[in-house]
């Protein structure tokens, strides 16, 4: 029972009391040098390689390279700095500040802008034909040389 009133005392004097804590502010705050703020991507600048997927300990990244798009949880992301570590492109970096607070678990998906994915296609394709016609010229090298074998065997007979 005397806990009870213990606890009763403790109820009545915070409903009473102003809160401890204070409000997350709306102006933008000087973080120090050390906090570690959030990952942001230039995403035009990415290759889709999926470094930064295989090195984030939360696995909270995920690319889809035939799509373009680069997506992380911010939910999940401890900031610890892998991904940036290991882009060989280092269009990943740490940004001092924090983002808004939401009240749902959200994953940010950054798309390739139209052009990038086009020049991308073409650059593709591009060294597909060039594949193509290196195949294409060593099947006709090999038949060539299989012919001149032919040829000297017959001739040695």
């Amino acid at each position: 029972m005397a806990h009870f009133f213990t606890f009763a005392k403790t109820a009545l004097k915070n409903l009473t009391s102003k809160p401890v804590t204070t409000k997350y502010p709306d102006a933008p705050i000087d973080y120090p040098a050390r906090s570690r703020g959030h990952i942001e991507i230039d995403i035009d600048q990415c290759i889709s390689c999926s470094l930064c997927v295989r090195n984030c300990p939360t696995e909270c990244l995920a690319v889809d390279k035939n799509a373009g798009t680069w997506t992380i949880n911010r939910f999940d992301c401890i900031v610890c700095g892998y991904c940036t570590v290991n882009c060989p492109k280092h269009c990943l970096k740490v940004v001092n500040g924090h983002q808004k607070p939401g009240t749902e678990k959200q994953a940010a998906t950054y798309q390739k802008s139209p052009e990038v994915m086009a020049a991308e296609k073409a650059k593709k394709e591009a060294l597909a034909k060039k594949k193509a016609e290196a195949l294409k010229k060593a099947q006709a090298a090999k038949a060539a040389k299989a012919a001149q074998a032919a040829e000297a065997k017959k001739e040695g007979d």
